[in-house]
């Protein structure tokens, strides 16, 4: 059985201008970036390079894909991915060869890779950098699906602070809640190990410690915590790479898909509404463990502890009702039954089993 599986190198530098001193860059390379970042970083321009929002806006979709596959250069050997979850998310998929659409590889049609990929995250939160898993919307499905595949682990990824300091304060909030919630889902898997957890519980320290930093400080304050928040998030890709995420990021897909609510935002607006649900179906288990590892850090009763958490991440960024992004009341049911039919793998990491009711019960409190 496999435990745990690292095959990302990982190194940090403080800067952008020490990553292109360590590597050689071709013309057989193909930057991936935000077309913001890209203006910010001195990359000469005769290199080959691609902006995913030129093909779409929001997340990716099985669309957008495809357009840049279509688009990109026939001779490129390495991607080099500079941004959040969208532009990581992508070039994994970019990097792998078929003659399949992208609609058929994200439901299983058989692929290679034929390219290296080094990624550089811009955010604290989508931990994608280390892991084998992309997310992408599949526009004729109308809901996100997720595709795992032990050959698209990055190569290489590069940690650097410096690229994460123009981060708006929002986009900081929600994607370091993001993080937060692969440490703790990774955390409550039944995949989850004494290596995994290790690292759950680690980033799940740092992200808090951060957050009562900022809290303390004010909000432009985050930044003087970078490397703590971009090591965190790091760590919690680590984590659910090897245990997975669960209900949170299952529940939030529909979300994502229908409404176009950014990846961060839908998983916090899901994240307390479903360890609630948990604790109330099986309320002694390893979420007691994990109550106490809250309850040391903010330094409360553990029978308390989920109520502190919520509070102290509603201080961070406030959630809206779901009906105020536009979500109508039959809709509860449907993306309910959308979870159940399209989002076994991650359902199957779940602390507890969540029926449809359990889920409906869920986004109920939601809306």
């Amino acid at each position: 059985m496999k435990q745990f599986l690292l095959k990302t190198a990982i190194s940090m530098v403080d800067t952008f201008k020490e990553f292109l001193e360590d590597i050689t860059l071709t013309e057989q390379d193909l930057i991936l970036a935000d077309e913001v970042v890209y203006s910010i970083v001195d990359i000469d321009p005769k290199y080959p390079h691609m902006f995913p929002q030129k093909y779409g806006k929001g997340e990716p979709t099985d669309k957008m894909i495809s357009d840049m596959k279509a688009d990109m250069p026939k001779d490129v050997k390495r991607i080099i991915a500079i941004g959040g979850g969208t532009v990581i998310d992508i070039a994994k998929v970019l990097i792998l060869s078929s003659d399949a659409s992208i609609e058929q590889i994200f439901m299983g049609a058989p692929v290679t890779k034929d390219k290296e990929l080094i990624v550089i995250p811009t955010t604290c939160g989508t931990g994608s950098e280390v892991t084998n898993i992309t997310i992408a919307e599949l526009t004729n499905l109308n809901t996100k699906k997720g595709l795992a595949l032990d050959i698209m682990y990055p190569n290489r990824t590069v940690l650097i602070p410096e690229m994460l300091k123009g981060l708006p304060y929002k986009f900081f909030a929600t994607s370091s809640i993001d993080a937060l919630i692969h440490c703790v889902e990774s955390y409550m898997s039944p995949k989850a190990n004494a290596y995994t957890e290790m690292f759950s519980v680690e980033g799940i320290k740092m992200i808090i410690e951060g957050y009562k930093y900022v809290l303390e400080n004010g909000q432009n304050s985050w930044t003087d915590k970078i490397e703590e928040f971009l090591i965190a998030s790091n760590y919690g890709g680590i984590a659910f790479g090897n245990a997975g995420c669960a209900a949170v990021h299952a529940l939030s897909y529909p979300l994502g898909g229908t409404h176009h609510i950014p990846h961060g935002e839908a998983n916090q607006l899901m994240f307390m509404p479903v360890f609630n649900k948990y604790k109330e179906k099986v309320p002694v288990g390893k979420i007691n463990q994990f109550e106490q590892v809250i309850a040391d850090i903010l330094e409360c009763e553990s029978t308390n502890a989920l109520n502190k958490l919520e509070e102290l991440l509603d201080k961070i960024i406030a959630r809206k009702p779901l009906k105020e992004y536009g979500m109508t009341e039959s809709q509860i049911t449907e993306f309910s039954e959308s979870v159940i039919e399209a989002q076994q793998r991650l359902l199957n990491n779940n602390y507890v089993e969540l029926t449809l009711e359990d889920i409906k019960e869920i986004y109920t409190s939601c809306w």
